[in-house]
């Protein structure tokens, strides 16, 4: 079975203030669902309080992320799945639930990790 990365990067969620709990509740249903199903690996968001670091190959630290990609936020879930079929169908219940639009991607399988 693959792994599938289902995201939305922040700015994809224009969703009103008044609805946010709502949302809030319904992806978390869909989550349990997916636990329930046995497919969960893990599920979060980033935490963009939190400003990111570069760490060279020689230990550097350097404040902020690669400067020449755009930010990386929003949700993901990880989900083991036995087709692309099925990654597809989560990523449409993810997306009714969320309100916006998820991003569908295939982890590449390597088998020394």
């Amino acid at each position: 079975m693959a792994k599938y990365l289902i995201s939305f990067p922040s700015a994809a969620m224009k969703v009103p203030d008044s609805e946010m709990e709502t949302v809030g509740r319904d992806a978390h249903a869909v989550i349990q669902e997916t636990k329930e199903a046995g497919v969960y690996v893990f599920a979060g968001g980033i935490d963009e309080t939190a400003a990111p670091v570069l760490v060279s190959a020689n230990g550097v630290v350097a404040e902020g992320g690669y400067p020449w990609a755009p930010p990386l936020n929003g949700g993901f879930t990880v989900l083991e799945l036995p087709s692309r079929e099925e990654a597809i169908a989560w990523a449409a219940r993810l997306a009714k639930a969320c309100r916006c639009e998820q991003e569908l991607r295939v982890f590449w399988f390597d088998p020394e990790s």
